[in-house]
């Protein structure tokens, strides 16, 4: 923008009004940095790739999930999905509101969601894991947020994983916050992370995405199309008939009209994990018994901590940057 048209600001002007609008967590990353650093280094992908012209600092904001819903245990309890697809819409719309207020600075600004994904990879199967052109745990590792965990989910050390994450994208002239070098995340030798899984899905600092999808969204898209394909293979009307009217079109119609089950879903892995001032306080007692552990998870975890005593890393190397040293 003209110089002239620009206010004076500030990086703490810039939180200030986040955390007025409603984020519990802001920090500010450098988008040069980010596009230095891609957050998958084999397809390397950045904030520029969003924006080249308004990608000079990514403001990223954080709101904490409900500690009410993540005190029951069942991973599939809709009440959790329908609390933080609200949640992710007050999120929504807190970074909304930013994007305006620092448009009335005389900066344009762009609101990256935590559900945007680049649709022109997009292959026609439905089960095709997608993925961000900007990941929102890196972009929030390198805005001082927290660091990643042993299955790449962004660690605080306030709500530990239990956060929703949203970015603004944004070229001003304000100073970057530093990255966490401590690693939050207890590795293996905790692994309740992986304990709790239902996908079982969590490996050695890596993520087993597709399987992981299967029930981060359990009513999305995926299971959109495999259900429209049991009605369009259904031999007679009434068999056609008994699918549509079906629980699975019911609940399949609940989350296109809320998102509850396509955007939110299952979440285990961040209600049990014991980083953060909250767990304690407001968690431990519902969730430290984890009854989806089993002997085979158990001895992969001691595997785990054995190779990383001999040496190994598993996916550790790769990702060193945002899980932080130990």
């Amino acid at each position: 923008m003209v110089g002239m048209f620009t206010a004076p600001i500030t990086a703490e002007a810039v939180k200030e009004k986040a955390r007025a609008l409603g984020a519990d967590l802001v920090g500010i990353a450098d988008g040069a940095t980010l596009d230095a650093h891609p957050w998958d280094p084999a397809d390397p992908r950045g904030p520029k790739d969003i924006t080249e012209v308004d990608s000079g600092r990514v403001i990223v904001m954080s709101k904490r999930l409900s500690a009410g819903v993540s005190r029951i245990v069942s991973w599939s309890d809709r009440h959790k999905y329908y609390n933080d697809e609200l949640t992710l819409t007050l999120l929504e719309e807190t970074s909304l509101e930013l994007v305006y207020w620092l448009e009335d600075q005389g900066y344009p600004a762009i609101a990256v969601p935590p559900t945007h994904v680049d649709p022109w990879r997009y292959q026609g199967d439905p089960r095709q894991h997608m993925t961000p052109l900007l990941s929102l745990p890196h972009a929030a590792v390198e805005a001082g947020l927290g660091t990643l965990g042993l299955n790449l989910q962004l660690i605080t050390p306030e709500y530990g994983p239990r956060v929703m994450l949203a970015a603004v994208l944004a070229s001003i002239p304000v100073e970057c916050d530093r990255r966490m070098e401590q690693a939050l995340c207890r590795g293996p030798k905790c692994g309740r992370c992986l304990k709790a899984c239902p996908a079982d899905a969590v490996r050695h600092w890596e993520r087993d995405w597709p399987a992981c999808d299967e029930y981060r969204s359990p009513h999305g898209f995926a299971k959109l199309t495999d259900h429209v394909e049991r009605i369009i293979a259904a031999e007679g009307a009434e068999q056609k008939k008994t699918l549509i009217r079906s629980e699975a079109s019911f609940y399949l119609w609940q989350s296109i009209l809320r998102g509850a089950g396509a955007i939110t879903g299952c979440r285990r892995c961040a209600d049990v994990c014991p980083v953060g001032a909250d767990y304690e306080a407001m968690l431990a007692d519902a969730l430290d018994a984890i009854p989806e552990d089993t002997p085979a998870k158990a001895e992969r975890l001691s595997g785990m901590v054995a190779r990383e005593a001999g040496g190994e890393t598993g996916g550790r190397t790769a990702q060193e940057r945002w899980i932080g040293k130990r």
